[in-house]
């Protein structure tokens, strides 16, 4: 079978551009039920799943999220908007970091902000979050772009065919999987600071 990496360039590509993230505006003003929260989640997170049977949201991680100090226990079976908020950003962390990493990292979230005491909202944090990030997918584009172009001068020695369409491919996700894992490690040099720094204060 013929692979066209630059069929599945442009396919990166066009899911780069349709990267959005759930507003704070969206999310109700009412305490919601926790089949109400999976339920809302489901609606507002299902363009990222990788297969249709994925669960975006359970009650059963809820339980888990709460028990291992990653979300605030809920107020007479309810959830806030901050509860919420809290329920996206975990869900993209954990495709990368430990649970233990992402109570470390939600922790100042957690302990100084979740209450709403404090000049600075939870929901304004998550807003400047998000939008730092969208301003951040024409770079990651320009780079997965570069990654492409190099892939495609790779194995010049090699017949044009399959083999050198498949080499090329495997060099291509190389490349971008040695992005990711070099950012992964950096993020948990920083989270290892952090815990350090908390269980010195401690």
């Amino acid at each position: 079978m013929k692979i066209d990496i630059n069929d599945i360039l442009n396919s990166i590509l066009d899911s780069l551009d349709k990267v959005d993230y759930i507003k704070p505006d969206e999310i109700p003003n009412i305490d919601l039920y926790m089949d109400q929260v999976t339920t809302f989640m489901d609606e507002h997170l299902s363009s990222t799943k990788r297969y249709d049977e994925d669960k975006i949201l359970t009650k059963t991680m809820i339980n888990n999220y709460s028990k291992n100090n990653l979300l605030p226990p809920s107020v007479k079976k309810k959830y806030s908007k901050e509860h919420v908020l809290l329920l996206i950003l975990i869900y993209y962390f954990k495709n990368i970091l430990s649970i233990k990493d992402i109570e470390t990292l939600l922790t100042p979230l957690r302990e100084k902000y979740f209450s709403g005491s404090e000049d600075v909202k939870l929901s304004e944090i998550y807003s400047e979050v998000c939008e730092i990030e969208k301003s951040r997918i024409e770079p990651l584009k320009a780079s997965v772009q570069e990654a492409y172009e190099k892939s495609g001068q790779a194995f010049l020695n090699t017949p044009d065919g399959e083999d050198k369409d498949e080499l090329r491919l495997f060099a291509f996700l190389c490349s971008l999987s040695f992005d990711v894992y070099l950012k992964k490690t950096m993020i948990e040099k920083i989270i290892d600071e952090l815990s350090g720094q908390e269980k010195s204060a401690k």
